[in-house]
């Protein structure tokens, strides 16, 4: 029995989706951490493609038990769209899906708050999706937040409402001066979707300690990446909730004694979405390259992604943060075409050479990186399954990221469909 998290090294978009998915096969129990309907997970199996943003990727095989945990920002709209869109392409969703009784509700007034925020920041925005998932997360640690067990006792979660909205309409109407909101509208509503979702509710860490002592093998699944994590990311230009390792045992309750493995999904080159630093960013025709032959646009949002050569030290900061057990690397067939491939091994920062990742937002945004550049392979990957169809440029490529980063590639993927896979070794015997 193995317990592995599956996590993002970068700023997210590294391919998480189909590793889980190719993992899946291997788990018994697949369970969503943290983050909300702000993430997006591409799946493709044949000639369809699945994106998935808070049901585990685990859903699209028969006999996979689902949890979306209590780290979890839920809205109950998004979740119930996203089981009817599975439903219409034949995914059945029952009792294969539990959601914990903890997970912290985004309600109407999370998303207005959240859109007139970040137009009020003008030049300063964060970058947000606009879905309600920060303010959400502001009220969780605020103790006035509203959570999914709640739904179930009518009285109390109505007395909750009445108490939010006295204070949120205040704010909507003399900050933003817009309108507020209505309580009997909202109350209705939440009482709709919380019979609806009740099926699927429960004490997740329960359920989870219980499939564990029956011998289950669990799959953690991160959404965003580990410099978006709200307290080791680039703050502020992070998400609202913990993308790194810790965020799975504290956004599910269970106990860090039963991780037996980390692997850090790497995209082959760097992608960023919205504000904030990003050293290795290309804004050149190599950038518009790496963006159009990797489709780098969100899969939630639709936004093109800005696109950057390989960051050692960002990888090299995550292994650190999450004790990686293993990198998968991700897209290294978007490269194939190149004649020379950069990387980045350190920093100058200040007139002084740095290899580690710098703490403070100003550093990192004066960091200056240095390059190291390889050879090109100048074939296709696509498809490729065995470690000896790569080139030796291609090869070479992948142990000068392992030596950098102190991680072994335990897997590559060379195409987005499953089979396009290449298996160093099984992670979750990587122990």
């Amino acid at each position: 029995m193995a317990n592995i998290i599956i996590l993002g090294t970068q700023w997210g978009d590294e391919g998480k989706g189909k590793i889980v998915d190719l993992l899946t096969e291997r788990a018994d129990c697949i369970i969503r951490y943290q983050g909300g309907h702000n993430a997006g997970h591409t799946i493709v199996v044949g000639k369809e493609k699945f994106v998935l943003h808070l049901i585990p990727s685990g859903i699209l095989h028969e006999g996979k038990k689902c949890v979306i945990g209590n780290g979890i920002a839920l809205d109950p709209h998004a979740l119930i769209e996203e089981i009817e869109e599975l439903a219409t392409r034949g995914i059945k969703v029952g009792k294969n899906l539990k959601i914990s009784d903890a997970c912290h509700l985004i309600m109407p007034y999370h998303r207005a708050i959240d859109k007139q925020s970040e137009e009020m920041k003008g030049t300063r925005r964060i970058g947000t999706t606009g879905r309600g998932i920060g303010p959400a997360y502001v009220d969780k640690m605020a103790r006035i937040g509203i959570r999914t067990g709640d739904l179930a006792h009518p009285a109390l979660f109505r007395e909750k409402l009445e108490q939010n909205l006295s204070e949120m309409n205040y704010l909507m109407e003399k900050l933003f001066k817009t309108h507020g909101f209505d309580l009997e509208t909202l109350y209705a509503d939440a009482m709709a979707v919380g019979e609806r979702l009740s099926p699927y509710i429960t004490d997740t860490s329960l359920y989870l300690w219980n499939e564990r002592q029956k011998g289950s093998q669990l799959l953690f699944e991160g959404a965003q990446g580990t410099h978006l994590d709200i307290d080791h990311g680039t703050y502020p230009f992070v998400t609202s909730s913990n993308a790194s390792a810790g965020g799975a045992l504290t956004g599910t309750g269970v106990g860090p004694t039963a991780i037996d493995g980390v692997i850090g999904i790497t995209k082959a080159y760097t992608t960023r979405v919205g504000s904030g630093p990003f050293p290795t960013e290309l804004l050149d025709e190599s950038g518009e390259y790496l963006r159009k032959m990797g489709s780098e646009f969100g899969a939630t949002t639709g936004r093109a992604r800005r696109c950057g050569w390989f960051d050692a030290l960002v990888v090299r900061y995550a292994a650190r943060i999450n004790g990686l057990t293993g990198i998968v690397l991700t897209k290294i067939d978007v490269l194939d075409e190149l004649d020379t491939i950069k990387i980045c091994t350190g920093y100058t920062l200040h007139g002084k050479h740095i290899s580690e990742f710098p703490r403070h937002l100003s550093d990192i945004e004066a960091a200056v990186p240095v390059y190291e550049e390889l050879p090109g392979w100048k074939t296709s990957l696509r498809g490729a399954r065995e470690m000896n169809e790569l080139p030796i440029a291609a090869k070479n490529y992948i142990r000068r990221i392992e030596e950098l980063t102190g991680v072994p590639v335990v897997m590559v993927s060379t195409g987005s469909e499953r089979s396009e896979t290449i298996v160093i070794q099984d992670p979750f015997e990587a122990r």
